[in-house]
């Protein structure tokens, strides 16, 4: 069975191995006080170890192979960031590495101290069958403890990725929160599908516009229409023909140039979900908030933030029409509970979040991590397939962090980097 160097990695910094009268090669006696920092950039694999060889305890670099002659093959004896390498550690010693100086490397050899029930998990996980995950067969004697911690890391780990987005557009915005934040939000009104039409709109259309025509609804809605280019023909309703006429005077004053109608997808969605209906949410909530981060922020009660937009209150006109100029059967066009889920889950808790790390203020990242344990779990193949290995799952908490697992660790079975692989390995 193969054998791979990342598994000697896990191996040495855990002290999976039999040290019971460890020596050198060599026969050196020895004495492991620390394994040394995992370096995952270049040069030597683990930094500032703490080992005994012999009578003399050194403090070092360690590097590590899968055979010692991967040394030379890798250039380590001329490049001078391996100097201070003290011990190297192979699963096989094929050949004797000596340094610039002269003296031997000093090495040691874990072939034979590898228990083979920990191999043998390990390839189970790697290469084993699976229809979902590598550790599905055994994922269930997973404490709840574990899985509990370990949720809660890689959660973290996948909104500090998601705000690095953030920040950058944070400092193409000269540091304009709202403005930063109004992007984003746009974006997401467009959901997946319509995500990049919302989002090059509203970077079409600053706040700055928006706020010049704030006491003016049928401007902002003409505004919106039009930058999305829904307003490029001639209509019979009164309602779009106003608006119509409101965008050509406003266009010319602002020097605005629309978003392609063509990137709008209408095709194979619910009318409820036409980017149509979604532009006229998105430009009543405009109308209802200016400087809407701001409140955000301020807010810090759950469910004031669920009423920044339940309460919206759309143009009457949408409520017998899905697109301009044809009628359909009457009904509400408010945004609906699971809507107002989405926002709040990939807009308001990733901004809290990344406000909280921008200003290194915990209370704005602990005030997003509790905002995800108030949303319902999300519903999608994989949520359903982590419930059908057993695993209760009651918030987006929960299902943020399993998405993370599943897409990050489980598809490149990086099982040695997981608390879940890293249980199941260690199983007596």
């Amino acid at each position: 069975m193969l054998f791979t160097e990342d598994l000697l990695h896990y191996v040495w910094k855990f002290r999976l191995f039999n040290r019971l009268n460890l020596r050198t090669v060599e026969g050196e006696p020895v004495e492991i006080f620390s394994a040394g920092m995992h370096n995952k950039d270049s040069g030597p694999d683990f930094h500032n170890a703490r080992i005994r060889i012999g009578e003399t305890v050194w403090a070092g670099n360690v590097e590590l192979h899968l055979s010692s002659s991967a040394w030379q093959q890798h250039g380590h004896t001329d490049d001078k960031a391996y100097d201070n390498v003290i011990l190297h550690v192979v699963y096989r010693d094929d050949a004797p590495v000596t340094l610039p100086n002269g003296r031997r490397l000093p090495t040691i050899e874990l072939h034979d101290r590898i228990a083979p029930e920990l191999y043998q998990r390990y390839h189970n996980l790697i290469f084993g069958q699976r229809v979902f995950i590598p550790c599905e067969a055994n994922f269930s004697i997973v404490d709840e403890l574990t899985m509990g911690n370990w949720l809660s890391r890689i959660l973290v780990e996948r909104l500090e990725k998601r705000s690095r987005a953030v920040l950058d557009a944070l400092a193409l915005n000269r540091g304009d929160w709202e403005e930063t934040f109004y992007q984003f939000l746009a974006a997401n009104f467009g959901f997946k599908v319509n995500a990049l039409p919302f989002e090059l709109l509203a970077k079409s259309l600053p706040q700055i516009i928006l706020a010049k025509h704030k006491n003016n609804p049928l401007q902002i809605e003409a505004l919106i229409f039009g930058q999305a280019g829904f307003l490029d023909e001639e209509f019979t309703d009164d309602y779009p023909h106003k608006l119509k006429t409101e965008y050509d005077f406003l266009r010319k004053k602002h020097s605005l140039t629309p978003v392609d109608r063509h990137l709008w997808k209408f095709m194979r969605m619910r009318p409820q979900n036409f980017p149509t209906i979604r532009l006229a949410q998105f430009a009543a909530l405009i109308i209802k908030s200016n400087h809407l981060f701001s409140k955000v922020i301020e807010v810090k009660e759950i469910p004031s933030l669920r009423s920044l937009f339940a309460d919206i209150e759309i143009n009457e006109y949408w409520e017998t029409h899905y697109r301009f100029d044809t009628i359909s059967a009457q009904s509400s066009k408010k945004l609906g509970q699971a809507s107002i889920d989405i926002i709040l889950l990939n807009t308001m808790a990733l901004f809290l979040f990344s406000y909280g790390k921008q200003h290194q203020q915990q209370y704005y990242i602990s005030r997003s991590l509790k905002l995800l344990e108030s949303l319902p779990r999300e519903s999608n193949h994989i949520i359903d397939d982590f419930s059908n290995l057993g695993l209760k799952i009651q918030s987006a908490f929960e299902t943020q962090a399993l998405l993370e697992l599943k897409n990050n660790y489980c598809d490149y079975k990086k099982c040695l980097n997981c608390s879940v692989g890293n249980k199941i390995l260690k199983l007596t």
